[in-house]
C-alpha cells in the first residue's frame, strides 16, 4: 500500500473515531440536558403549588414572599434557557 493510501486510510480512522466520540458526548449532553430539564419541571410544579396558597396574601404582605418567588422563578428561567443552550449545542 503506497504512503498517501496509508495517510487517507488513517484520516479516515481518525474522523470516524472522532465522530464517534462527538456522537458520545452528544448523547451524554441529551441525557444530562434531560436530568436537569426533568428537575426543573419539578420545581416548577412546587414553586406553582407552592404559590397557589398565598395567592391572595401575595398582594396583601406582597414584600418577601413575592421576591422569594420571584427568585426561584428566575432561576428555573435562567435553568431552561442552558437546558436549551445544551440540547442545541447537542444538535450541532
Amino acid at each position: 500500500m503506497s504512503s498517501q493510501q496509508e495517510r487517507l486510510e488513517e484520516l479516515i480512522r481518525s474522523l470516524k473515531r472522532e465522530r464517534d466520540e462527538l456522537k458520545l458526548r452528544s448523547h451524554l449532553a441529551q441525557m444530562e440536558a434531560k436530568e436537569e430539564f426533568d428537575r426543573l419541571s419539578k420545581r416548577i410544579d412546587e414553586l406553582s403549588e407552592q404559590y397557589e396558597p398565598v395567592r391572595g396574601a401575595v398582594e396583601e404582605s406582597a414584600g418577601s414572599v413575592f421576591a422569594a418567588l420571584q427568585l426561584a422563578a428566575e432561576e428555573m428561567k435562567g435553568g431552561l434557557r442552558r437546558v436549551g443552550d445544551a440540547i442545541r449545542k447537542s444538535g450541532e
